[in-house]
């Protein structure tokens, strides 16, 4: 696990280090005071779980744990402080831990055993649900033509059925299932083609989906969740090969780990360090637009 320490007082941070290095395999990777410096962190890197004290400049705990829950991938948060009064608040907020100052090391130890636990867990049902996924890819992978029916191979078996889509023709190769075409198959194929449509995995089914209702999509470890009109789907594939199956002139990467239908904006919220978050249709997520994408944002939406 990687740990931040948010913490404005050196000695309590020196402690605080000392303790989870003793008790746990945590890796505390950063010590920092202020809460935009935390913000524009979090920007560039991800951690697991952020040990937050409440009292700290520029943007206090709690206001800053409200913006970290709007982030689609959330880290723990475990609030450390001296006042007892936000422990309420801070539950609502799904806070992992509220633990108080001065430290009882008893007390850290249980936490940070707890922790791990935890992260263990939930780490293995995500594997679990990405093997699945896995499962739900060969399916579709074999419906989409990538897998031919004779054992041709993935690759030829992929090019052979997009050349019938290119041509039109109801002429199978040897080994694959011949489908009758329409006047306006062509058409058809070129709509699949330039993106119109994605085929997004839900269980055993593929949901053939109109791009226009997708709003967002995030890298998530070793997959990518969609985001759309009609609920959010887990697709096992990096975020990079996905936008290749979108609408290019639509779809604009924001962020190493997003990518924004730029058609769904609703609200382009100024953020820390000349940064944007944006506020989509119909959802409360909001989607970050990194430092190394502003400028061409900008010039994407005439701003």
């Amino acid at each position: 696990m990687r740990a931040l320490i948010v913490e404005d007082e050196i000695p309590a941070s020196e402690e605080l280090s000392y303790l989870i290095q003793e008790h746990s395999q945590i890796e505390v990777v950063d010590c920092l005071e202020d809460g935009l410096d935390v913000l524009k962190f979090l920007q560039e890197q991800e951690v697991d779980v952020l040990f937050l004290d409440i009292n700290i400049p520029s943007l206090d705990g709690m206001m800053l744990a409200h913006y970290i829950g709007k982030f689609a991938r959330k880290p723990y948060i475990v609030f450390t402080t001296a006042y007892k009064e936000h422990a309420a608040e801070a539950f609502e907020l799904e806070a992992f831990d509220y633990i108080l100052k001065p430290y009882d090391e008893k007390r850290i130890a249980t936490m940070l055993h707890k922790l791990e636990l935890t992260f263990k867990r939930d780490q293995e049902q995500s594997e679990s649900r990405f093997g699945e996924v896995q499962g739900e890819e060969q399916a579709y992978r074999r419906v989409q033509g990538y897998e031919s029916a004779n054992g041709l191979g993935v690759e030829q078996g992929y090019a052979e059925r997009q050349a019938l889509l290119h041509t039109g023709t109801s002429q199978a190769p040897q080994g694959l299932e011949q489908r009758p075409t329409s006047s306006n198959s062509p058409a058809q194929a070129a709509d699949y083609l330039t993106g119109t449509r994605v085929n997004l995995l839900r269980n055993d089914n593929i949901i053939v989906t109109d791009s226009a209702d997708i709003y967002y999509a995030e890298a998530q470890e070793k997959v990518t969740k969609v985001y759309t009109k009609n609920g959010e789907f887990t697709m096992p594939v990096s975020i990079s090969d996905f936008h290749s199956r979108l609408p290019q002139d639509t779809f604009f990467r924001c962020h190493r780990s997003y990518l924004v239908n730029l058609s769904q904006i609703r609200e382009i919220v100024p953020w820390f360090n000349n940064t944007y978050l944006l506020r989509l249709r119909d959802l409360e997520a909001e989607v970050p637009v990194s430092r190394g994408k502003v400028k061409e944002f900008r010039q994407l939406m005439r701003i």
